[in-house]
């Protein structure tokens, strides 16, 4: 079983939770083009800096989510969550330049999830939904909305677990 991003639930909605998530590592790559294919570009950076393309020649398990982010338009961040016991320290020196790690500081979000394929559209719809029930719900929104995909690409479209996720002031 793949290990998953450990958080908290902090509170229950019917249609999100606010959670705090702890201090963790990502290794990150930024792509370009549509973003349908930002996760096919990025992953096999990631996976290979996971499987031992690294300084230390060492293997780092593999993780869900996969993080998917659009700081600026056209351009995609998409991340690996490490493994929980694992700092930033810890971690070997990526050996492509276009791969980083970092630190993200610990944080509480709201997360709406939702099954179903992997696109711009579903990405706008689910966001839109998160940021207005946020809003209702009495919260502000920071940041920009991430994608959050825990499941592989050959899982059926109906069975995937994906979420929008976005950090939240109380």
């Amino acid at each position: 079983m793949t290990e998953q991003q450990i958080y908290e639930v902090l509170e229950k909605f019917p249609d999100f939770e606010v959670r705090h998530y702890p201090d963790h590592v990502v290794a990150e790559t930024e792509v370009g083009g549509p973003f349908e294919m930002a996760g096919n570009r990025a992953f096999p950076r990631l996976a290979r800096f996971i499987g031992g393309h690294n300084r230390a020649s060492r293997k780092v398990a593999m993780t869900a989510p996969v993080l998917q982010e659009e700081p600026e338009g056209g351009r995609y961040v998409v991340g690996f969550v490490m493994p929980a016991q694992m700092g930033v320290e810890d971690l070997p020196d990526p050996s492509d330049p276009t791969v980083h790690t970092r630190v993200v500081p610990a944080h509480t979000a709201a997360a709406l999830g939702f099954s179903g394929r992997w696109s711009r559209r579903s990405f706008e719809k689910r966001s839109a939904e998160l940021l207005a029930v946020v809003a209702e719900a009495g919260l502000e929104a920071t940041g920009t909305v991430r994608y959050a995909r825990f499941d592989p690409p050959w899982t059926p479209w109906f069975l995937r677990r994906n979420e929008v996720v976005v950090t939240v002031q109380r």
